[in-house]
C-alpha cells in the first residue's frame, strides 16, 4: 500500500529524465482493458451529462441538482482554497479532506484534481517535458500495445467514439509519454482506462501529469513486473475483511476465493471500470485527497454489502458463484450515496490500515529472507 500522497513530492521517475532507457522487461498481466461500457450496444442520439452515448455508464436520468445557492457557496470556497493552496495543504489539510468528502463541484473539479494530485507541481518543475516526450519515438513494443488498446477505452464516450476523435489521439500521447518517462513500467493495459478517465476531465498535458502522479504515487509499484505490491495489498484486503465483515471472510475462505480473482481490476484500474460514473467521481475526489486507503474502503464496502446478507452467501455456494456476485454488484450497492455513506462511516481507522500495511510488509520481508 502506497503511503498517502501529498502534492509536495514530485514523482520519483522524474529524477532521471535525461537518461530514458528502453527496457523490454516483462510486464505484469492486467485485466482486459475493454471498458464496461462496451458490453451494451444500444446508442442514444445525444450524449448524457457525462458524454456517454450508450453502454452501462449511460445515464438517462438527470442527477437531482443541489440548490443553486449551495453550489455557488461550495464553488466559492474551493476557488478561495485553490488560490491559497500551499497554505491550506500545510496548515489546514483537514478542511480540504472535509470538502473532498462532500464532493467537489463539477465546475472546479478539473483544477482541484490537478492540485490534489500534486500534478501542478510537476508541471511547474518540468514545463516542457510533456512536449519533449511526445517528440521521442518510444519503445516499439509499448507503442504497438498502446495502439491496439486505444479503441477499447470507453468506446461509447464522445471523446473516444471514432479513430479521428481527439480523445483517441490524446490517449495515445499520454500513454506513450508515460512509457518513455518511466521505462521500468513502460505500459500496462490496466493504465489505459485511468488515462482515458483523466482525459475526460483535464486538458491533455494536465491529464498526463495527473496520470504520472496516480501511477507513481497513488498506485506506486502496482504496474511493475511481478505485481508484488498488488499481491501484498490483496493479502492486506483479506485481513481487513476479517475485521470489517467476518462472515464474508469465512465465506471467501470456505470457497477458496483468492482476492486477486476479484480485486485486481478494482485496484489496478482505481475503480474506473467498476463504479457508475457519479459514484466514481465522488470516489476519485477522495482518492486524490486521501490516497489508496479510499480504494481499500470502497472494496471493503462492496465486499461487505454484496456478500453480507446470508441468503446471498447461501446462494453463492462456490467459487464461480461468489465471483459473479463480486464482479457484478447490485446497483443499489454501488450507487453514489450508498458507497460514500458507508466508506466514510466504515469501522476501520487510518491506524488500522497502516498497522496492517506494516504487518504485510514484515511478512513480505520474512518471506524473501527465508
Amino acid at each position: 500500500m502506497a503511503t498517502s500522497p501529498r502534492p509536495s513530492a514530485a514523482s520519483d521517475s522524474l529524477s532521471n529524465t535525461s537518461t530514458f532507457r528502453m527496457n523490454r522487461s516483462p510486464r505484469p498481466p492486467a485485466p482486459d482493458a475493454v471498458s464496461v461500457c462496451s458490453t451494451v450496444s444500444a446508442m442514444s442520439s445525444c450524449p448524457d451529462r457525462h458524454g456517454f452515448y450508450g453502454g452501462t455508464q449511460f445515464s438517462e436520468k438527470p442527477k437531482e441538482p443541489l440548490p443553486r445557492s449551495q453550489i455557488l457557496a461550495r464553488e466559492k470556497k474551493w476557488l478561495h482554497m485553490m488560490s491559497n493552496w500551499k497554505e491550506y495543504m500545510g496548515k489546514n489539510y483537514k478542511k480540504i479532506r472535509e470538502r473532498c468528502r462532500k464532493g467537489i463541484p463539477p465546475s472546479v473539479r478539473p483544477r482541484a484534481w490537478f492540485y490534489l494530485s500534486g500534478a501542478y507541481l510537476m508541471h511547474e518543475k518540468y514545463p516542457d517535458l510533456y512536449e519533449d516526450l511526445l517528440k521521442r519515438p518510444g519503445n516499439p513494443q509499448y507503442i504497438d500495445e498502446i495502439r491496439k488498446d486505444q479503441h477499447r477505452q470507453f468506446p461509447f464516450h464522445e471523446m473516444f467514439l471514432d479513430e479521428d476523435k481527439p480523445g483517441r489521439v490524446e490517449l495515445f500521447n499520454v500513454l506513450k509519454a508515460y512509457s518513455i518517462l518511466n521505462p521500468q513500467v513502460g505500459y500496462c493495459q490496466a493504465q489505459a482506462p485511468i488515462a482515458a478517465f483523466l482525459l475526460m476531465h483535464l486538458p491533455a498535458e494536465q491529464a498526463f501529469w495527473c496520470f504520472v502522479s496516480v501511477c507513481d504515487k497513488y498506485l506506486k509499484d502496482y504496474f511493475k513486473p511481478g505485481m508484488e505490491m498488488l499481491q501484498r495489498d490483496a493479502a492486506m484486503l483479506i485481513a481487513l475483511v476479517k475485521k470489517t465483515s467476518p462472515n464474508v471472510h469465512r465465506h471467501l475462505q470456505k470457497h477458496k476465493v483468492e482476492p486477486l480473482l476479484f480485486m485486481t481490476d478494482w485496484f489496478l484500474c482505481a475503480m474506473t471500470r467498476t463504479l457508475p460514473w457519479d459514484t466514481l467521481l465522488r470516489v476519485w475526489d477522495c482518492f486524490l485527497c486521501e490516497g489508496i486507503r479510499i480504494i481499500f474502503k470502497v472494496a471493503l464496502v462492496i465486499l461487505g454489502a454484496s456478500l453480507g446478507p446470508r441468503p446471498v452467501r447461501k446462494a453463492s455456494n462456490g467459487l464461480c458463484e461468489t465471483l459473479e456476485v463480486l464482479r457484478s454488484p447490485p446497483e443499489k450497492i454501488i450507487e453514489e450515496n450508498f458507497i460514500m455513506h458507508h466508506v466514510l462511516n466504515l469501522n476501520i481507522s487510518r491506524e488500522d490500515l497502516e498497522r496492517e500495511h506494516q504487518r504485510q510488509a514484515e511478512l513480505h520481508r520474512k518471506g524473501k529472507s527465508s
